[in-house]
């Protein structure tokens, strides 16, 4: 029997504030990265609540997704295949001290022309294109996502 391909999806969250983009410094098998907080979706989840949640565990600040920015794909050196659905919104309240995930060593607040300076340290390449995209104005509704109720999906 052939194998069945499947591609990792992920979510990712662009937030932005006065000029600045909200990053994590995480942990990777390629040592210390940049990136939005991002993962995966998890059963029983949509894509905006994994966003939400992955952004709260990463960060420790509430977020709720008003509009998708992009959805973006990406195969990684070791060949996986990433389908990253990334969003933008507003940005809630600190969690003060709330515990973040292991692999995030810290998040930070990076302006335009600091993240490009810092590009070589970026997890993929997805991380400045979807931030290329939110800069040009590109967002669509959360209406283009439709799950159907018959997963039992956590709105």
């Amino acid at each position: 029997m052939p194998t069945i391909w499947k591609p990792a999806v992920t979510v990712a969250a662009v937030i932005e504030r006065d000029g600045s983009f909200l990053l994590v410094h995480e942990r990777t098998r390629d040592g210390l990265r940049l990136n939005q907080p991002a993962g995966h979706l998890d059963p029983g989840e949509s894509l905006v609540a994994a966003c939400r949640r992955e952004t709260l565990e990463e960060t420790a600040y509430d977020f709720t997704p008003t509009h998708l920015v992009g959805v973006y794909m990406w195969r990684s050196p070791d060949d996986e295949t990433y389908v990253r659905f990334v969003f933008t919104g507003e940005l809630g309240e600190l969690e003060q001290g709330r515990t973040l995930d292991v692999e995030i060593v810290r998040t930070l607040w990076l302006n335009e022309g600091e993240l490009r300076a810092r590009i070589e340290e970026h997890r993929n390449p997805m991380v400045i294109m979807c931030v290329d995209d939110f800069l040009r104005g590109q967002r669509y509704p959360l209406a283009l996502i439709h799950t159907h109720s018959n997963l039992g999906v956590v709105a």
